[in-house]
């Protein structure tokens, strides 16, 4: 074997060290515990646990971990009581007394900590200061309470991240964090959620934590807990929420709130109010997760302010209604109803009323019920032997050069669609810039039957990128037309596309396939697909001219493509290079389109035939109608003295249009792009020659290597932005 065989044999075990602290942490953690367990020839498992598992007012939930078959090495008894901003410092500070000897003593590669509780705190404080290296779980998100400050202190302590969400990611890579450390995994308990309606035995889980007589969707999960920030307006919220629940009248399962500064009063209030004897409801301190789920799963309606709501729920179009700003900040699928300022409890009553016993389309947002082989995939890929000390990748002015990350099985990709005249073509482009699959349609004339073509197209690619081991980062959508790319919206189009002017692209694409989605001139794709894959590569200042059936290009300055005031910059074909000349699709005369493109020489080619000129020895043409931009150059090939004359005016053209880009915008590179740039290379080198400034006839034209620039354009505006890079 290799030397590196070797090294991958002879590898020692991982020795990772889980530390849980409450039941909602141990859910996401749970599943990676199980992998872990599962491969004890790579992994060594230490089990801490600690927090409010340890309480009994909390339900001891230490024993659910026990009833799963992990064995527990470490139990600490680290939470104060008190229940209040004082008792939540004074946990911290015992935690921190007593976390150096168990890290001593088990001595980890790595320590695996979830969240934003403040016990998490402790535990990657304590781990930074002694040098253990820690992988943090859904750090970057953004809740709206002091979840928030604990959440991204624990991401600057932390060594290693695995995400949730694209927007977490770009948050830490907003934070400075270095991106080839982060890993887009999804959460670990959708792992399980995504497969848990094929669970036979959910209706006898509802009756046995609701009562016989309830059926499916026909009760409400209830689970409120303090906002540390904000205590007394905590207690007013869940005073309204429980009456609004009574007058509503449905069966309830309400759980006791978490351990936060101002738990103690909410729990008084839910007693006050004879929550408890209520024949309404049911009250608990824990229910087992993998029965929870089930219970939010099939529910009329989950009501309060648990992540569960605006996370997990989610994962079975369950509708929720979230009072407060405690997750204001949250990704949230449709099924979230926001009752942010939840201060009269008929607004919270009528919440009820729209949401109760609705179903809302699933959403993975928050996964796609693989993030345990991913985390574990990127565990096994740290080397231990680099440097511990943390990096952070502070902005630089221009482009941000990062490592891309592919710590999981599937090669990262785009989904890229082109629309033409004639076709509209969809393509699946890897970060490499090869076309894995391709697909091709008629382009629809009317813009209802364009978007369900190109949503139909892309969902079957997405569906065949599984199978590839390709992951869709987004889609990119290259037309013609201007474009406002900001927006997603083609704001005037071209003739060839019907149908096509002041449409949304973006909305309906994102919303159907739930990915982002770019929209672009195919002049502007054309740049970017030589920037990122072709001659542009590494160019700070370049042109592409496209001359294709019209003429157009896009212009990159400074490593940035140009789109202007009104996005119509680098509309090329449309210079004027004649004060009189033939008249030009804009309306106009004399421009570079009317005289180079190809359809301006479909156009000679039939005055041409109409006048028998065209045809020489050795051509021949079946049908008039049928004479096109090659006839013409063919006839030129075999000398025809006329159809040489045309190109030669065609090519002349172009070049006094070029040589007025390069007087503008002084590139240090042309890129002719299309299919007659190779007939144009040379007359376009000519006129630079003959009219250009001295200071600009050393300018390098070629014609451009890419077989499908439009698409790979399109998919270099996915690909660069999902990876830190700007265009």
């Amino acid at each position: 074997l290799p030397s590196c065989g070797n090294n991958n044999v002879a590898r020692r075990k991982l020795r990772v060290c889980v530390a849980t602290c409450n039941r909602a942490d141990y859910s996401k953690l749970a599943p990676i515990m199980f992998g872990l367990k599962s491969q004890p020839e790579l992994f060594e498992l230490e089990v801490v646990v600690l927090g409010s598992h340890l309480i009994d007012d909390y339900g001891n939930t230490f024993r659910m971990i026990e009833q799963d078959e992990f064995d527990i090495g470490t139990k600490l008894h680290t939470i104060v009581r008190g229940e209040d901003e004082a008792a939540m410092v004074e946990s911290v500070g015992l935690a921190l007394v007593k976390l150096p000897d168990m890290l001593q003593r088990l001595a980890p590669d790595v320590l695996i900590v979830h969240g934003d509780r403040f016990d998490a705190l402790a535990l990657a404080t304590a781990a930074a200061l002694m040098n253990i290296r820690i992988l943090h779980l859904e750090g970057g998100e953004v809740s709206g309470t002091i979840d928030d400050s604990i959440r991204h202190a624990i991401s600057k302590l932390a060594h290693y991240h695995a995400v949730c969400t694209r927007s977490a990611e770009r948050h830490l890579i907003a934070m400075c964090e270095d991106h080839s450390r982060i890993l887009l995994a999804g959460c670990p308990s959708y792992d399980k959620l995504l497969s848990a309606h094929k669970r036979d035995d959910y209706a006898d889980i509802i009756k046995a934590w609701l009562g016989d007589s309830v059926k499916e969707q026909d009760y409400i999960v209830a689970l409120q807990h303090p906002v540390t920030t904000d205590i007394k307006n905590s207690i007013k919220i869940y005073e309204l929420m429980l009456d609004a629940l009574m007058s509503f009248n449905k069966k309830t399962l309400i759980l006791f709130p978490n351990i936060d500064a101002g738990s103690k009063e909410l729990v008084r209030v839910l007693r006050r109010k004879g929550v408890e004897q209520h024949p309404n409801f049911r009250a608990v301190k824990h229910v087992p997760f993998d029965q929870f789920i089930q219970l939010v799963a099939h529910a009329g309606c989950m009501v309060g302010n648990s992540s569960c709501g605006v996370r997990e729920a989610g994962a079975f179009g369950t509708p929720v209604i979230n009072l407060g700003t405690r997750q204001t900040g949250r990704e949230t699928g449709e099924n979230v109803l926001h009752v942010r300022d939840a201060d009269t409890q008929n607004k919270i009553y009528h919440a009820l009323e729209l949401q109760f016993g609705k179903r809302y389309p699933c959403s993975k947002i928050y996964g796609d019920g693989n993030a345990v082989p991913r985390i574990l995939k990127f565990l096994q890929s740290i080397d231990m032997s680099e440097p511990l000390q943390k990096t952070f990748c502070f902005p630089t002015v221009w482009e941000c050069i990062s490592q891309d990350i592919d710590h999981i099985l599937e090669m990262q990709s785009a989904l890229a669609v082109d629309l033409g005249g004639t076709n509209l073509r969809v393509a699946i482009v890897s970060m490499k810039g090869k076309l894995v699959k391709k697909y091709t349609q008629p382009n629809p004339k009317t813009f209802e039957e364009r978007i369900e073509v190109i949503l139909s197209m892309c969902k079957q690619a997405i569906a065949d990128a599984v199978h590839q081991n390709c992951r869709v980062l987004g889609v990119g959508v290259s037309t013609g037309g201007r474009v406002n790319p900001k927006e997603g919206v083609v704001l005037d189009s071209t003739k060839l596309i019907r149908e096509w002017a002041g449409v949304n692209v973006r909305t309906p694409v994102s919303s159907a396939l739930h990915l982002p989605v770019w929209v672009d001139n195919d002049g502007n794709c054309a740049a970017l697909a030589e920037k990122k894959f072709g001659h542009g590569k590494g160019m700070e200042n370049f042109v592409t001219v496209i001359t294709g059936t019209g003429i157009g290009g896009g212009i990159i300055q400074h490593g940035e493509l140009i789109h202007g005031s009104t996005f119509c910059a680098a509309e090329l074909g449309h210079i004027m290079v004649a004060l009189e000349g033939p008249e030009c699709s804009c309306g106009s005369h004399g421009c570079i389109e009317a005289f180079a493109s190809g359809l301006a020489l479909q156009r000679e080619a039939k005055r041409l035939h109409d006048e028998d000129l065209l045809l020489v020895e050795g051509m021949s043409v079946s049908n008039k109608e049928q004479v096109n931009a090659a006839d013409l150059i063919h006839a030129a090939h075999l000398g025809n003295s006329k159809a040489e004359a045309v190109l030669h005016t065609a090519g002349t053209a172009l070049g006094v249009g070029i040589v007025n880009i390069l007087h503008t915008v002084n590139p240090s590179l042309v890129v002719l792009s299309g299919i007659l740039a190779k007939h144009y290379e040379g007359p376009v080198c000519q006129v630079i020659r003959q009219r250009a400034l001295s200071s600009a006839r050393d300018i390098r034209v070629v014609t451009s290597d890419l077989e499908e620039p439009a698409l790979l354009g399109a998919a270099s505006m996915v690909l660069d932005y999902a990876t830190r890079r700007t265009y």
